[in-house]
């Protein structure tokens, strides 16, 4: 049997194997369906142990997935930290060979720039003012004393991902930033362009990018952690971009560096001493000088980039904390204005990271705590309101994915537990996550609210598509609605109630789903008059009877046995029974259903549907000329007005707890019938 199994699983596996051949095959050789039979159990069984060796295989590799995805982050973070020492060397040795080669070109350059000073700067000055002035949203930009133009010209913007053609666009270079601007549509005026974005020369890098025909002539700008891709017309222009770009990077880190070798601090004012007795002394006004020497300050830029590179948030808002702390004492110079200036391009950029690590986008695995290292960090940013609005984006995000996975099963009642302990499970623990990350900041606590709001809708509205929208049974939908309000309620141990939530958004479709039902027993009711022949019920067996007999009483009708005749007979219409119990059930489902905004629907449904009977029995009093008939009319008659009508009162008075005077009035209304002298009966 082995060996069969062995030679049909290598046949089934050759690359040769020719589906229909083989079938054709078969049936040939094959004497008859047992035959057939048998090699179809042969096949299954082999279908099976492959089944099965697949799932082994699965889990026997899921934990290498695990182990390979742990060590492709370990390599990610190996990788920023490599070419943040790359970049940095790179940067020395560039700065070793300037210095040596550099030094005749140096002083070839401030010979021009002191022959000639106010007259160049003039007319770069004046050249970007007049480009400036084709710019819409630009006029802060001259504002900077100093900034003039070195290069401009058109490119092309594609996307990082797909490289498609985004936009055409002009940018211009000055000394110290890179302007971005767009081409307007439509012009107006001398206006050309709109401004688009604007970067400081110390915040990218230039990268070229290798022709790959069509594209080609591209170069990138790379600001951690985003980039963009330009195309320039020809490679002679993208040449120039390049250098020119290069060179004036390298210009201005030259130009900050002699500026800091040239800057002396301030040395105390001494005052003459004066022999005059009466000459009052003058207090000396002297600048303090805020020792910024320290090693951990000095390297506190580049340590910064590291953390961010490697993902070490909290050392590098450690880091940040412990700058504050020094410089909270100190006055405020120029020297530490330019700190900040550094400082606070870190901090955008952290904040930038942060904020992608809380995006949707993300993984979304792990649930609430997941996201407390991102959200403590911005926290301690001062940006508790960012925090707040990113971390309930990412855990509504995280519940739509969670209710769009959920499998939709045959039975609605097993999807709803799913569903519900999907979503208020997720609630729960988005609400204790919330509690702790944001426990210092009262302000956001509204936020949640509001948040929780808008996720019961999310949950309502795969709620009523799976149970209204399908057209259940108003029993199934009770039992769904009362699942919910269970669910609803575990949030009290945590303060939140959406109950009232829950309510106010379900209170349009049960509303639909009980008027609905209401019509369906009016119109079933109706079908049964019209086939009344107002004769005792034969149940046949004393088992059915019996049966009929506990269902009576389970709907509360406790003197049902007083109707019951000799053997198997009831002496009331199958018509009235029907009624009594499908108007019970009825009754019953609506108080599962109930809350106070539903009280005057229940109610008029209620009323409705005891009318329809009450009508057709007044009805077939007036009509019916035989004597015993309307005395068996009379009887069943009797039995809705002193059985089911207080029993319908009792029941919703207790469920709901207040009296239904419209179903007492309708009872007073329809007082039991009458003898009347001429032998006729009616309703009063």
């Amino acid at each position: 049997m082995a060996d069969t199994g062995n030679r049909l699983r290598k046949q089934l596996e050759s690359a040769n194997f020719d589906p229909q051949n083989y079938v054709k095959h078969l049936s040939q050789q094959s004497d008859g369906d047992r035959d057939l039979q048998e090699h179809r159990q042969k096949i299954q069984t082999l279908a099976d142990e492959t089944a099965q060796n697949l799932k082994k295989n699965v889990y026997k590799n899921y934990r290498q997935f695990i182990e390979t995805a742990k060590e492709i982050s370990y390599l990610e973070s190996e990788m920023y930290q490599l070419s943040h020492i790359l970049t940095e060397q790179k940067s020395i040795m560039e700065s070793i060979t300037q210095s040596l080669l550099s030094t005749d070109k140096d002083e070839t350059a401030k010979e021009m720039l002191a022959a000639f000073p106010k007259e160049t700067e003039e007319v770069k000055q004046r050249t970007l003012t007049t480009l400036l002035e084709k710019v819409e949203g630009c006029k802060n930009i001259m504002e900077t004393p100093g900034r003039y133009l070195v290069y401009n010209g058109d490119l092309f913007e594609y996307d990082v991902d797909h490289m498609a053609q985004i936009q055409k666009v002009h940018a211009f270079l000055m000394n110290d930033c890179l302007l971005i601007a767009t081409w307007l549509p439509n012009r107006r005026g001398a206006v050309k362009y709109m401004y688009n974005a604007l970067y400081d020369l110390e915040s990218f890098a230039i990268v070229n990018v290798k022709d790959n025909p069509p594209m080609k002539d591209m170069f990138k700008i790379l600001m951690f952690p985003e980039s963009r891709i330009f195309q320039a017309e020809n490679s002679k222009i993208k040449k120039e971009w390049l250098e020119i770009l290069d060179e004036t990077k390298k210009n201005k880190v030259v130009k900050e560096k002699h500026k800091k070798e040239e800057e002396v601090p301030n040395s105390p004012v001494r005052t003459e001493v004066s022999n005059n007795p009466f000459d009052e002394e003058e207090p000396v006004e002297s600048e303090e000088v805020v020792d910024l020497s320290m090693e951990w300050i000095q390297e506190l830029p580049e340590d910064l980039d590291v953390c961010i590179a490697q993902r070490d948030f909290e050392g590098a808002v450690d880091l940040l904390d412990k700058l504050n702390e020094y410089l909270k004492e100190q006055p405020v110079s120029q020297r530490v204005k330019e700190l900040r200036g550094k400082v606070d391009e870190r901090v955008r950029q952290l904040t930038e990271v942060l904020v992608f690590e809380l995006s949707p986008d993300r993984s979304l695995r792990g649930g609430p705590k997941a996201t407390r290292r991102a959200v403590s960090q911005l926290i301690r940013l001062g940006q508790s309101t960012k925090a707040c609005e990113l971390f309930l984006k990412n855990r509504a995000a995280a519940v739509q994915t969670a209710i769009r996975q959920l499998r939709i099963e045959g039975a609605t009642l097993l999807y709803i537990h799913k569903l519900c302990n999907i979503f208020f499970t997720s609630l729960l623990e988005t609400a204790k996550e919330f509690e702790t990350d944001f426990a210092g900041n009262n302000g956001c606590y509204s936020a949640f609210v509001v948040w929780s709001r808008s996720a019961m809708k999310m949950f309502v509205d795969a709620f009523s598509k799976q149970v209204f929208d399908s057209k259940e049974s108003l029993s199934t939908a009770a039992e769904c609605v009362k699942v919910a309000k269970e669910h609803c309620k575990q949030l009290s141990e945590i303060g939140l109630d959406l109950t009232f939530t829950l309510q106010s958004l379900l209170v349009k479709d049960i509303k639909a789903a009980l008027q609905s039902y209401k019509e369906i027993i009016i119109e079933a009711t109706k079908h049964r008059n019209s086939e009344e022949m107002w004769r005792r019920m034969n149940l046949m067996t004393p088992e059915a009877l019996a049966k009929l007999k506990d269902e009576m009483r389970s709907c509360g009708m406790g003197n049902f046995e007083q109707y019951t005749g000799d053997d198997c007979w009831v002496n009331l219409s199958y018509t009235v029974v029907a009624f009594t119990k499908q108007m019970m059930g009825f009754l019953e489902e609506g108080l599962k259903l109930y809350f106070p905004e539903l009280h005057m629907v229940l109610l008029e449904s209620l009323r409705e549907v005891i009318l329809e009977a009450l009508q057709h029995v007044d009805y077939s009093l007036r009509c019916e000329q035989d004597a015993e008939k309307k005395a068996f009319i009379l009887k069943n008659a009797s039995f809705l007005h002193e059985t089911v009508l207080p029993v319908v009162e009792k029941r919703f008075e207790e469920g709901v707890g207040k009296p239904a005077k419209q179903l007492q009035d309708l009872r007073k209304s329809s007082r039991p019938m009458r003898v009347n002298p001429d032998s006729t009966m009616s309703l009063v």
